[in-house]
């Protein structure tokens, strides 16, 4: 039998997956900061004797490393090391049942609109007077904002509605308070996050308001930078390009998931487009904002995928030049549409076609990063790591795109302050440069 901990009560949030769950992970924080709980964000001398673990459930890949998350803070748990493990997200909105039967030795399940219930479990009181409070994660001069939850979507590969149900837009008045409370913290630029940003507005104000948000936010004074996460180009509202032509605020940058161009293959996805209806969104982008970043992601290996549809795809690519783009390898998930098509290209096939796409993303990243050198960018500054300064223009998002780096023996930079550099030498993913 094992013992119990002599830890003092200290709760332990551990998040995986996306920028949603980091969200999350931040209000359930907040809740429990405010309820005079003492709680940390992964500890890394794993101090908490309670653990919560923020489970993604989205792909193969993010199931199997939340699953072994679980184990290994159970087996802590046995160990005495722990006193007790909570798991919630979206892995446990999804495969609740199934969790409770392998993993028994986990306290409680939860899912992803189980807040209440998850604080009650951890003897604190939902307050909800705490509109937009949460204990960020991140850096301080930044932070995700998240306008809407869910997604009505009918993409034939995506679990997201079965874990995060139906979309939901959160009022523009609310989202401006919450980014007047970031800014007073020193928050200087918001990430805008959704699971479709372009759907947002259409439940509460019978029209899609992306556009009208941002016009909103532009006025939060203290926020900097407004930068746009997760559109879905099928009735993406152009406005949204107007607003970021003229203001100097929102980020000539847009994360939207194309996830192929083959029309047969759009269609079975259900993504609602074509070849040539992307092809004229991404022309009106460039356009619209010319030197706008646009950044991507595509599926390798989707059912039925032909060597010849991939060498379309591959053509795409090299074609539109997308100033960041990634690829994963198609996973075959229960109750989607999608899964009761052959999942018939063979793994190993999925992951050579991402490593040939992404070699050729490497080369046209390379060639877009020589054309910056000589030239002085708006930067904003990350972290220290070792000898370097690390930052980032405003055609990127931390964690997933460019960095720009400083020699720190050199020169003194602030961390969370906007800076210009000019660039001296460029590589494939990086910039290096030195104050302007």
């Amino acid at each position: 039998m094992r013992t119990k901990s002599t830890k003092k009560n200290k709760i332990n949030v551990v998040t995986l997956g996306c920028s949603k769950n980091v969200y999350d992970s931040e209000v359930l924080m907040g809740q429990l900061k405010a309820n005079d709980k003492e709680v940390v964000h992964e500890d890394i001398n794993d101090e908490g004797n309670i653990v919560v673990i923020n489970t993604c459930g989205f792909i193969g890949k993010a199931k199997e490393e939340s699953v072994n998350t679980i184990l290994h803070y159970v087996d802590k748990k046995e160990a005495g090391e722990i006193d007790k493990v909570f798991v919630t997200g979206c892995l446990s909105e999804r495969y609740k049942p199934d969790l409770e039967k392998e993993i028994s030795d986990v306290d409680q399940y939860f899912g992803t609109h189980d807040l209440p219930n998850l604080l009650k479990a951890l003897e604190a009181d939902y307050k909800h007077e705490l509109l937009g409070e949460r204990l960020t994660t991140t850096p301080k001069h930044y932070a995700y904002l998240k306008i809407a939850e869910g997604c009505d979507r009918p993409c034939s590969f995506c679990a997201i509605p079965l874990m995060r149900g139906g979309h939901t837009s959160t009022p523009i008045e609310h989202l401006v308070e919450e980014a007047e409370n970031l800014a007073s913290k020193g928050v200087k630029e918001l990430i805008l996050i959704a699971q479709d940003l372009t759907y947002y507005g259409l439940d509460l104000y019978k029209e899609r308001a992306l556009a009208k948000l941002l016009k909103a936010l532009v006025k939060v004074e203290g926020i900097e930078w407004i930068r746009l996460h997760y559109a879905f180009p099928t009735g993406f509202p152009l406005d949204v390009l107007d607003v970021m032509r003229t203001e100097p605020k929102v980020c000539n940058y847009l994360d939207i998931p194309l996830q192929h161009i083959n029309t047969d293959l759009l269609k079975s996805m259900r993504r609602g487009t074509s070849a040539e209806k992307t092809m004229d969104l991404i022309r009106k982008f460039r356009e619209a904002v010319p030197d706008m970043a646009i950044r991507t992601t595509f599926i390798a290996g989707y059912p039925g995928e032909t060597r010849a549809q991939f060498e379309e795809l591959k053509d795409f690519v090299k074609s539109v030049k997308f100033e960041r783009m990634g690829c994963f390898t198609y996973s075959h998930e229960e109750n989607t549409h999608a899964y009761k098509l052959n999942d018939d290209v063979p793994e190993a096939e999925k992951e050579k076609r991402v490593s040939e796409l992404m070699e050729i993303q490497g080369q046209i990243s390379f060639d877009l990063n020589q054309e910056k050198v000589g030239r002085t960018f708006k930067c904003i500054f990350d972290r220290k790591e070792g000898n370097y300064f690390i930052g980032r223009t405003e055609f990127d998002s931390p964690d997933v795109d460019n960095n720009v780096i400083v020699d720190a023996t050199k020169y003194y930079l602030q961390v969370g302050q906007f800076i210009n550099i000019t660039i001296t030498e460029a590589t494939d993913f990086d910039l290096y440069g030195h104050p302007a």
